[in-house]
């Protein structure tokens, strides 16, 4: 048997292929919306890939089901509950696809959503009555377990949730053998729940063992621990649950259409009809020099997430990337079903090098230059865009809280005859914040080098988190 995990970091999105080396069939679970990965993968060990499972109807990123159904002849597994308008074949418990030595069963495990399967996994030319391994989804992580409260599916309310998810975990995964591997879909960074683990894969007994959730309690006590202190989901999530159920263009389609080059004239004139002009370089590279208006969101870090929480799926993007970095930007906006892409501006910021009147900076500061002026009397508004719960701990004496995801809408709330310091943990986000103030029209803003972080590493005065308020 061939077992092979595909991880995407930028989405904390683990995805696996098994095969039967023998009769060369192959299947895919959860994949990924580019799929070129499994098809080279695919091609080199000589797979034909006839199987693709969904173990749910993901909400963070658009699956590539139907990419491999139109590319491989695939055919589409879903659980027995999930209705959707593609053709596919539905599991139950104990129903199996065998090819070869491989056997996949499904073992039905609802709770972070209700059509949620794990597939065990059987290699019996080693062992046709044990799982070698559990493909579990979004229902069990490794430290910790699918949260019910996303409210992705319709008609299913969290509580309902909850109790199918206690259900799965305590009556049906936890009672595996523990040698069992545990494969998620998921891994640390990721909003499907609040303590994954960066680990590959853990055992059944080590989950029992060490999962927080896993720990002996009632179900009262269970649904008060999986529900309290979640990150909050980006807006983008039920869209892409919506999406993953239907009959949509496939990526290679929309790709086509997007990649249009456009010179500056365009894009004013596209930005001047309400197009969000998008700039995916490093933050550093974007304070330097920037289109005004331009929001950065780069690609350097969770740039998927950020601009499926930033950017309206229903108005057009217009990309500004270093020459060559254009296919990546409009992809990974793909992958999360932002297909509203009109075109990148030909030849990057280097297109503006004769519009000077075009361009804007975003002045920075360092934490000693900011401690300093501080304390020379120099007046701040001190603007602090980490999640309360990283405010909650430790924060910068006399800043404001307001996160990233709540910026726009609470921007009356800012000071526009001040001078706003923005920070984050550690600039990525600030970086973005900063260029949302500006687009609103504040000027005064410096965006501190290296955020929280750096303040910190300074050893600066801070508010610490037993002293820290809301």
């Amino acid at each position: 048997m061939y077992f092979q995990r595909y991880y995407l970091e930028c989405l904390s999105h683990a995805s696996y292929m098994v095969a039967d080396e023998q009769t060369g069939v192959a299947a895919v679970i959860d994949p990924q919306r580019d799929i070129e990965i499994y098809l080279e993968d695919a091609k080199e060990h000589g797979f034909k890939i006839e199987h693709v499972i969904l173990t749910h109807f993901h909400a963070d990123f658009i699956a590539g089901h139907i990419e491999l159904r139109n590319q491989c002849g695939a055919k589409i597994y879903l659980g027995s509950r999930a209705e959707a308008e593609f053709e596919f074949q539905r599991l139950g418990d104990g129903d199996a696809i065998e090819f070869g030595n491989v056997q996949l069963q499904a073992l039905e495990t609802p709770g972070h959503t209700p059509e949620g399967l794990s597939i065990l996994v059987f290699d019996k030319s080693v062992d046709s009555e044990q799982p070698q391994s559990v493909l579990t989804g979004d229902t069990l992580f490794i430290g910790d377990v699918g949260r019910p409260d996303l409210l992705a599916s319709i008609g299913v309310t969290a509580d309902e949730l909850a109790d199918m998810l206690y259900d799965s975990l305590h009556n049906k995964l936890m009672k595996l053998p523990d040698a069992t591997l545990v494969y998620p879909a998921h891994g640390a960074g990721s909003m499907c729940g609040k303590n994954l683990s960066d680990a590959a894969s853990s055992t059944i007994g080590e989950q029992k063992q060490y999962n927080y959730a896993l720990q002996p309690m009632t179900l009262e006590a269970f649904k008060e621990l999986v529900t309290a202190e979640q990150p909050e989901a980006p807006d983008y999530f039920v869209h892409d649950a919506i999406l993953n159920r239907q009959e949509r263009p496939a990526m290679d389609e929309t790709m086509r259409d997007k990649l249009r080059p456009l010179d500056v004239d365009e894009v004013l004139s596209l930005q001047h009809s309400g197009a969000q002009i998008v700039d995916v370089r490093s933050a550093l590279d974007f304070a330097g020099g920037h289109l005004q208006g331009a929001l950065n969101i780069g690609l350097d870090g969770k740039y998927a997430t950020w601009a499926g929480t930033i950017l309206d799926k229903d108005h057009e993007i217009v990309v500004i990337a270093e020459p060559g970095q254009e296919q990546e930007a409009v992809m990974r906006l793909g992958r999360i079903g932002f297909d509203n892409v009109v075109g990148y501006l030909l030849g990057g910021l280097n297109a503006l090098d004769d519009r000077p009147d075009l361009l804007q900076r975003t002045e920075r500061i360092t934490a000693q230059a900011l401690a300093e002026q501080q304390s020379a009397a120099s007046h701040y508004f001190i603007l602090d865009i980490r999640t309360p719960t990283e405010y909650q701990q430790g924060h910068i004496e006399g800043s404001y809280n307001i996160p990233l995801n709540h910026l726009e809408e609470r921007l009356q709330t800012i000071p526009s005859d001040e001078t706003v310091v923005i920070h984050c943990a550690g600039g990525y986000r600030s970086s973005l914040g900063a260029s949302l103030l500006q687009k609103h029209g504040l000027e005064n803003v410096l965006d501190l080098v290296g955020g929280f972080g750096a303040w910190k590493a300074s050893q600066l005065p801070q508010v610490p988190a037993t002293a820290s308020t809301t």
